[in-house]
């Protein structure tokens, strides 16, 4: 099972975002559970990537474990959090459609 958690801050703007696990939904290479969760994290990067205001720190230090941290400042505020209602509302799909594959938590910290 993948397990993914995204936190918040206290505006609803996504902070970080963790996923670690395998899904199991089929063969290495054509696991639609995998391809989907991978799709919507790597476009949520590259879509922040490079944009005023936004300096985010990633990784995938091994197969099946990837990571998010996002800082920001006014001027990238409301882009940022667009693209972080896009990536939850895109990663509670997977997990609803896949229960036994996938499953997202979010958090909001407040701070």
């Amino acid at each position: 099972m993948i397990v993914i958690e995204a936190v918040l801050d206290k505006s609803g703007v996504l902070r970080a975002c963790k996923a670690s696990g395998h899904a199991g939904a089929g063969k290495t290479g054509s696991d639609i559970v995998c391809a989907a969760v991978s799709v919507l994290l790597r476009t949520a990067i590259n879509t922040l990537s490079g944009k005023e205001g936004i300096i985010i720190n990633s990784g995938a230090p091994e197969k099946g474990q990837f990571w998010l941290e996002i800082d920001y400042k006014a001027e990238g505020k409301d882009f940022l959090y667009a693209v972080g209602e896009y990536l939850i509302n895109g990663l509670s799909s997977v997990a609803q459609e896949y229960p036994k594959n996938c499953k997202l938590t979010v958090k909001n910290l407040g701070f």
